[in-house]
């Protein structure tokens, strides 16, 4: 076996295993979903990854992303009504986009921002579902045009799939009303962590990328959700240990 083959083992290996460290009962979807799109990012090789997830009124919020400009790209989707994402969460199936460029009569309003942007060429969009009901959806952007190999696909679908049972894990959820409520709650938290991301941003001068990164990774560090280390930032005085604690450089934070 290569070298690479060896480490891109290794990282699927250690994929699977945070993903289900995050499975507790008391869990945080939002870190289970942080982790997921940064997974998939390294593994898929992707440029960056981005999660909507529909709320108690089925309607489609952005929940994570693994850069700033992935997030605006949801956005961008969500305020046409239009992309590969959209597609997929009213579906329940893949939509594969090897070129931007050639899905123009598809989705014109989305793909004319895109191009405007100059960020990504091509766009795969796999469903969070279980039993042919989806939730949401996962899109992987890529900056020059092609097609996933079908094995990357099955392994990103593996990775939405292992997320969606947590999300709707029976030990945690009763009834679809406790869905629906849960993914509120993840909605919520989302809302927060921008928060408290622009408290560190101001307080910190840091970009939001850094102060996310700070975030996070508080929150490994300390065992604690990161919803809860958000919330505590804005309701305590954490932002200063947080600014003071000794920052890591041996990667560039992701941007948020």
């Amino acid at each position: 076996m290569t070298s690479v083959g060896s480490s891109r083992e290794q990282l699927l290996s250690k994929a699977f295993v945070g993903l289900a460290d995050t499975l507790v009962d008391d869990y945080d979807i939002i870190e289970l979903l942080d982790r997921l799109v940064s997974y998939s990012v390294e593994l898929l090789a992707a440029d960056a990854a981005g999660i909507m997830l529909a709320d108690s009124h089925r309607k489609l919020r952005v929940v994570a992303s693994s850069r700033e400009d992935a997030k605006l790209m949801e956005l961008l989707q969500l305020q046409s009504e239009q992309g590969p994402c959209m597609d997929c969460c009213r579906s329940g199936v893949p939509v594969r986009v090897p070129d931007l460029a050639d899905a123009g009569g598809r989705w014109p309003v989305f793909v004319a921002a895109v191009a405007e942007r100059g960020a990504y060429r091509s766009v795969h969009a796999l469903p969070l579902r279980l039993r042919g009901e989806a939730i949401g959806a996962m899109n992987l952007f890529h900056g020059q045009p092609g097609a996933l190999p079908e094995a990357d696909l099955a392994l990103g679908q593996a990775l939405a799939d292992i997320a969606t049972i947590g999300i709707l894990s029976e030990r945690a959820i009763r009834s679809s009303e406790a869905v629906t409520e849960q993914l509120q709650t993840a909605l919520n938290s989302r809302v927060i962590i921008e928060q408290a991301k622009g408290v560190l941003t101001q307080r910190g001068n840091l970009t939001m990328a850094a102060a996310f990164d700070r975030l996070r990774r508080y929150a490994r560090t300390h065992n604690t959700q990161l919803s809860e280390v958000a919330r505590q930032v804005i309701e305590t005085d954490l932002a200063a240990d947080i600014l003071d604690a000794p920052t890591v450089h041996s990667r560039a934070p992701d941007q948020r």
